[in-house]
């Protein structure tokens, strides 16, 4: 698998990972972006980039690089972009240079050249088949382990990973994105596993798989499809499926958690088909009606 762009795409989406890996308080995540930022005039790219978004002057730069292969040149390539960075922007206060491997085989064996930045704390490289088990005690850090994890132990850490998720993370909309992120590692690491494989390998595929999921869910798409051909026009059809759609959802929801209350109801009557497909692709990872209120207020 292309490790360093699943990287990457894990930083883009919870950067909050990578503060967690270098061991810094993860509530600097809200002052920085994560971006790719190119040299101009030149033929450079850097990918990972996190720069702060308010221009604080004790705020540094953080260059991040991926490598999950052998790059005789890899020092040379990396302080000359975070060199050439520096120059086209002069004004920058500090910068935080930060190399991640999979373990010390892929670390240039020449580093003679570089010993003295290698050395200072500007400059951490960090080896994932070394760390700690206490740092791995963060979910966060245990997430970026499960890409280097071994295959024939790898199913069984990411479906640990998902139990504890649903169990440490409160919020459905960032307990969702989590899991989505350890899906997305899975199915690198299986290329050859269809989408029900990776759900029953993560146990994500237990409660669609019972009998009232199903139930719902062909009842919903039958009462839609009755309905919108009744109306005969799009306008019909649209609503048809809203209603089934609701219904799937009110159904399932009532197993979960019993019965609604009228202003429950009536929230739920209120979606749009969009909304209402976007609650039917979270409302089972929900441990109590809190989190459909909360999910109710972020939309």
């Amino acid at each position: 698998m292309k490790t360093d762009s699943i990287f990457y795409q894990l930083f883009l989406t919870a950067p909050n990972l990578f503060f967690e890996l270098i061991g810094q308080p993860t509530d600097l995540v809200s002052g920085y972006e994560f971006a790719s930022v190119e040299i101009k005039q030149t033929a450079f790219r850097i990918d990972g980039v996190f720069l702060p978004i308010r221009r604080k002057k004790s705020s540094p730069v953080y260059f991040c690089e991926i490598q999950f292969q052998k790059d005789p040149t890899l020092y040379q390539r990396f302080f000359a972009e975070i060199f050439l960075y520096l120059r086209q922007y002069p004004n920058t206060h500090d910068w935080l240079g930060v190399l991640i491997y999979p373990d010390r085989r892929l670390k240039p064996k020449k580093s003679h050249l570089y010993r003295s930045l290698l050395a200072s704390k500007q400059v951490q490289q960090i080896y994932l088949d070394e760390l700690t088990d206490a740092e791995i005690q963060s979910l966060g850090v245990a997430i970026l382990k499960l890409v280097v994890e071994p295959e024939a132990s790898a199913g069984d850490l990411a479906r640990d990973l998902v139990t504890r998720a649903k169990r440490e993370i409160l919020d459905p909309l960032s307990r969702r994105e989590i899991v989505e992120l350890i899906e997305t590692i899975v199915v690198y690491k299986f290329p050859r596993l269809g989408r029900p494989e990776i759900e029953a390998m993560l146990g994500l595929s237990e409660l669609k798989q019972t009998k009232v999921y199903q139930e719902a869910k062909q009842e919903g798409r039958q009462e839609g499809r009755q309905e919108g051909r009744q109306e005969g026009r799009q306008e019909g059809r649209q609503e048809g499926r809203q209603e089934g759609e609701l219904k799937v959802i009110v159904r399932l929801l009532e197993h979960q958690f019993g019965a609604l209350d009228e202003e429950v109801r009536s929230r739920l009557e209120q979606l749009s088909i969009e909304q209402l497909d976007a609650l039917a692709e979270v409302l089972l990872e929900f441990a109590n009606l809190s989190d459909l209120v909360s999910w109710f207020n972020r939309y």
